[in-house]
């Protein structure tokens, strides 16, 4: 009898797909379906890692909230464990946050909390400080994604692994997004421990941090940073979560192009992600397209487009500057 105890154990093992519609020649170009996670989402490794690791260290008791700052994804991964485990979540997010997600949160319980888009990560009103404020307020568990190496951990264990089995180990570049890093670098450090030769190469939102440091050896200056509206990659800082000594190149991808490159991948191959798989979508057929026909490129879908629909619409999108005028996707 093929019965679950619960839907985490649904968890891992997400499908490896073809793009040869969307990159028809050359090299190999095939993506990881990361919702076909329970939550959809790529994020649900993370949330019940975390979770288990504090519970084993003391850190997390019953009893206890939990609360996170995120912007969406790796929230409703640590609803669903909180859900099966008896624990209150509190989220907060940036005011970037899609309805739908927060709706999501609220669906399993979370609380959550929205805060400025527009300040420092340092400010006292940003999501990842409010955070922190409940957290010494309440005496509540703050996982805190872009420090906890479980983050990485856990895609050493579970991603990476699976890449390499569904692949034969006959990748050779494996092309992902960097939001806290753990998910590209953590799959990266297996990768390259079965076989250095792998490149791997890291997607960027213009504005971030991640292609200036990977370049320069360190963070940007303030000039460089700038507002983006792609969901759930880039960054303002380095966060521990993120090990770059296994990232090899970084390419930056600007709004427009990765909002667009979702329309084109459900429209040739019916795959329907975020502005973040978007993103890597271009970037990893970039890569690709700049090698010999014997290259196989790997990269990485983090969550469905469905959870972004208040903004996948020529609405949303013209007022954004992502469209002209007169310009339309919806129905074409």
């Amino acid at each position: 009898m093929d019965l679950r105890e619960n839907i985490l154990e649904t968890l891992g093992n997400t499908p490896l797909v073809k793009l040869r519609r969307f990159h028809p020649a050359g090299a190999l170009l095939a993506g990881k379906i990361e919702y076909f996670n329970p939550g959809a989402s790529v994020k649900d490794r993370i949330g019940i890692a975390m979770i288990e690791a504090a519970e084993r260290e003391g850190r997390l008791r019953p009893g206890m909230t939990i609360v996170e700052p995120t912007s969406g994804n790796t929230g409703l991964g640590l609803a669903i464990a909180a859900v099966l485990k008896g624990y209150k979540l509190i989220c907060t997010a940036s005011s970037k946050i899609s309805r739908e997600k927060v709706a999501l949160l609220e669906a399993h319980g979370a609380e959550v909390v929205i805060c400025p888009v527009d300040v420092d990560a340092e400010d006292p009103r940003s999501y990842y400080k409010v955070a922190e404020r409940i957290r010494d307020e309440q005496g509540a568990f703050l996982p805190y994604q872009y420090y906890n190496q479980a983050n990485p951990e856990t895609h050493y264990r579970t991603t990476g692994p699976e890449i390499w089995a569904q692949t034969d180990g006959r990748l050779t570049h494996w092309v992902a997004g960097i939001g806290t890093g753990g998910t590209i670098s953590g799959a990266a450090k297996y990768l390259k421990e079965k076989n250095p030769e792998i490149r791997v190469v890291g997607v960027d939102p213009e504005g971030s941090v991640y292609r200036y440091y990977s370049e320069h050896g360190r963070l940007p200056p303030a000039e460089e940073l700038r507002f983006y509206l792609i969901d759930g990659i880039g960054q303002s800082y380095m966060p521990p979560s993120c090990w770059p000594e296994y990232i090899d190149e970084v390419i930056t991808v600007d709004d427009k192009t990765a909002y667009r490159t979702v329309y084109e991948l459900a429209r040739t191959e019916a795959i329907f992600t975020g502005s973040s798989g978007g993103a890597a979508g271009w970037a990893a057929r970039e890569v690709a397209r700049r090698l010999p026909a014997d290259g196989f490129v790997v990269t990485l879908f983090p969550d469905s487009g469905e959870r972004y629909l208040s903004k996948l619409n020529d609405e949303w999108m013209r007022e954004k500057g992502l469209l002209a005028d007169g310009e339309r996707f919806s129905g074409d």
